[in-house]
């Protein structure tokens, strides 16, 4: 659908809209992000925003889903690494990365979006809880691929140790936006990848 920009702006680029909404939401949230900051950021009107994105939820979800595709692909990267523990040292470091990038909101967008979301956009964190226990399952699956090739040993609960490093994962966005900084993070990363050796490992 053709979308007319706003005078004196640019033709439009749906890309380049989502990555301003995407701006927009990471910084205030979702219900912080008002109509008014989404289309000044996008530079096109409400009419046009609802015609090629929808209601402001479903330009949310649409932004979401770009930012698994791209900012998060270091996640599906670290899955294909060839270890249970060279997956976990991949996420855990590059997460520490990702949530503190310079062109970026520190923190993580799927966090950050609905932290402080309330009753009435309980759909939105209902959204946002669905998408990141997805990628649980995924990590849980990889591990129990490790088990099943004897790279983790029997007796190995894959979801518990999948939901460890989303804890570390999701905790170390909060305290990037806290102002953590980079080096510090990975300390922790470091340190949660001694507890993953020692939690996947015979006893």
């Amino acid at each position: 659908m053709h979308v007319a920009p706003e005078r004196g702006r640019r033709a439009f680029d749906p890309l380049v809209a989502l990555n301003a909404a995407k701006e927009v939401f990471w910084r205030h949230g979702y219900e912080g992000a008002s109509l008014t900051d989404l289309t000044a950021a996008m530079g096109i009107n409400k009419p046009s925003m609802y015609a090629a994105f929808g209601t402001k939820q479903e330009l949310f979800e649409k932004v979401i889903q770009a930012y698994a595709a791209d900012d998060m692909a270091y996640a599906r990267a670290a899955m294909e690494q060839p270890t249970a523990y060279e997956v976990a040292a991949a996420l855990l470091h590059d997460n520490a990365i990702a949530v503190t990038r310079p062109d970026c909101p520190p923190g993580c967008l799927s966090i950050q979006g609905g932290i402080s979301t309330g009753p009435a956009n309980s759909s939105v964190t209902e959204f946002l809880a669905t998408s990141r226990l997805a990628g649980e399952a995924l990590l849980a699956d990889r591990f129990r691929r490790a088990i099943d090739t004897g790279d983790l040993p029997p007796g190995t609960d894959p979801a518990a140790l999948a939901r460890f490093l989303m804890i570390v994962t999701e905790g170390q966005a909060i305290h990037a936006t806290a102002g953590v900084s980079r080096a510090d993070l990975q300390a922790s990363a470091s340190l949660a990848l001694l507890v993953f050796r020692s939690l996947s490992v015979s006893s």
